[in-house]
């Protein structure tokens, strides 16, 4: 066989790739334990950890459970938890009014963990999807055909003051509703909680990657259906320049961070409100990410492990200071 010639090249990006150690000096991005966020879901009760079967691997918790897994969690390093209820159907109404009682479900929930567990920062939702029968974010309008958003935001206010008394870092409100960020923020301010922060769901996509979430809180039987339409509240998916403009309200109303949601299928999104804004960007991997994963590792068709970081070193790259994802305990002990 003829001997192949030497091209002359002075460039050749692969001598940074030829070893494990060359390979890390030049990463441009890394992921770390601390840009890891668990959502974890709380339910009534002492029973087993109640697997979820569209989420391999993820479970509805009780409340020591959730405890102890909160532990796990800070002894692995991961910062955060951000805790979703799973109610009775006999505590949701069309209001949502279970929201409202100061010793509902997520609130002794977030007592326990904070007394338990003080130095790892807390995070809950100010939605009424969990709570209302119609599985929606708020109450409806007179007609019943869309979502009223003063009245909504009225109630998650009083909602975001309950959570703040429980102890809470942050309260996320992942409603949609116009104007509930400078709402909220007036009622913490009001109520003495100027230290309580606000994680707003700025740029929150009308996505069909929702459902497993919707089997995990139960708002998806609520509601009669796992493909209950928002479109008049959450984004359209085909806006770009709109994720823009709600990100700078959001910001300019007083959220601490601002989120886009979903993670994967949006990181341009991620990338542009990066580019626009100076407030820490958070970004949700969400159940149909984290599911279509795991579907296709089971089939054979992908290496769990090596997508499940390809996908979160995605959402890094693309601009996130923090993920919501549900990889985050197997992924802090893979670090570590």
């Amino acid at each position: 066989m003829a001997k192949t010639p030497k091209l002359s090249l002075l460039q050749r990006p692969r001598r940074l790739r030829r070893q494990p150690s060359r390979r890390a000096l030049v990463a441009e991005t890394v992921l770390r334990v601390e840009d890891l966020i668990a959502p974890l879901f709380v339910v009534e009760g002492k029973a087993r950890p109640d697997p979820i079967a569209s989420m391999p691997g993820v479970f509805r918790l009780g409340i020591d459970d959730l405890v102890k897994e909160c532990r796990e969690l800070h002894q692995l390093g991961v910062p955060a938890v951000a805790l979703f209820p799973k109610l009775s159907p006999k505590l949701k109404n069309e209001e949502g009014t279970e929201a409202l009682n100061p010793e509902t479900l997520v609130l002794r929930a977030v007592r326990a963990v904070r007394k338990a567990v003080p130095e790892l920062t807390i995070i809950t939702d100010v939605a009424l999807d969990p709570y209302t029968t119609h599985g929606h974010d708020g109450v409806l309008n007179e007609a019943g055909d869309d979502v009223d958003n003063d009245r909504t935001v009225a109630i998650l206010s009083r909602m975001a003051v309950l959570q703040a008394e429980a102890g809470v870092d942050f309260v996320a409100p992942s409603d949609m509703m116009d104007g509930r960020v400078g709402a909220i923020r007036l009622a913490l301010e009001t109520a003495g909680f100027s230290d309580t922060g606000i994680l707003a769901y700025s740029a929150k996509y009308n996505s069909a990657y929702y459902g497993p979430f919707r089997d995990a809180v139960g708002s998806a039987q609520a509601a009669g259906t796992r493909l209950l339409s928002k479109a008049t509240y959450q984004m359209n998916p085909a806006n770009r320049r709109e994720a823009l403009r709600e990100v700078e309200l959001d910001v300019a109303e007083g959220a601490d961070i601002v989120m886009v949601k979903p993670a994967g299928a949006y990181l341009d999104i991620i990338r542009e409100v990066r580019n626009a804004t100076g407030t820490p960007v958070a970004a949700y991997q969400v159940s149909g990410e984290y599911a279509q994963i795991h579907a296709a590792a089971r089939l054979g068709w992908l290496d769990l492990a090596r997508c499940r970081d390809e996908s979160l070193l995605a959402i890094k790259r693309a601009g996130a200071d923090m993920i919501l994802t549900y990889f985050a305990k197997e992924v802090a002990k893979a670090l570590r």
